[in-house]
């Protein structure tokens, strides 16, 4: 059976990631969360009290930086590890979700990272998601979604994942915060947040977790059982 690259990009909090990680356990491929490698960096930064608006400063820590996945045996989820320690709970605050996207318009870490994420693709069989999978990491995957969902859906999805974390945030501020890592990713001068021509779009506002998941999953073994 031959295997494939899956490219999945789109907005925050539209269910990328927890889909990407669904359907990579189904079929039995890695899964590579590049949202997750930005802000592992941005997790550094913070704790190292590095303004994450100063793009020199930032850069001048890029080599100190070094950032794995490793599978949980218990819970069969990769985790990412940050210099050698696990920060998968840590990277998923709204510390480091509000600053990550100014982080990643700065060219130097986008290729940094994506050079690693090329890498971890060569061998086919991966799921990866992020916002320029499908457009700049991986222009050639076999297959590419889009996912999209209306902002107060979004808003209010956020805030439960938040709430399961312990953070309580207005939905208001989540919304806020929301919109503006909109406006920065889809603006940026480096690899902006766009949809790839060839990509399928989700718009998973009235669809279940489930649902979302099982299209995806649907449109990729069609591909991989394509004679």
């Amino acid at each position: 059976m031959k295997k494939i690259n899956i490219a999945i990009d789109g907005f925050s909090a539209c269910g990328k990631s927890t889909t990407a990680k669904r359907v990579a356990t189904a079929l039995g491929y890695v899964y590579i969360d590049s949202g997750a490698m930005y802000r592992a960096v941005t997790l550094y930064l913070l704790d190292k009290e590095v303004d994450v608006l100063n793009q020199k400063k930032v850069v001048e820590h890029l080599d100190d930086i070094e950032i794995d996945f490793n599978l949980n045996k218990n819970s069969n989820v990769c985790e990412t590890y940050l210099n050698g320690v696990n920060v998968e709970d840590k990277i998923r605050t709204f510390r480091v979700a509000s600053k990550v996207s100014y982080v990643s318009t700065f060219k130097e870490v986008r290729e940094k990272l994506v050079a690693w994420q090329r890498q971890m693709s060569l061998k086919k069989g991966v799921v990866m998601d992020g916002r320029d999978i499908g457009t700049v990491v991986l222009p050639h995957a076999d297959i590419k979604f889009f996912m999209t969902a209306d902002i107060e859906v979004r808003s209010e999805r956020r805030k439960i994942e938040l709430e399961r974390s312990g953070k309580k945030l207005s939905l208001e501020e989540i919304k806020t915060n929301l919109q503006e890592r909109d406006r920065i990713d889809t603006t940026r001068s480096e690899s902006p947040l766009r949809k790839a021509a060839e990509a399928i779009e989700i718009d998973t506002t009235h669809l279940t977790f489930d649902q979302q998941v099982q299209k995806v999953i649907d449109l990729a073994e069609g591909l991989i059982h394509e004679d």
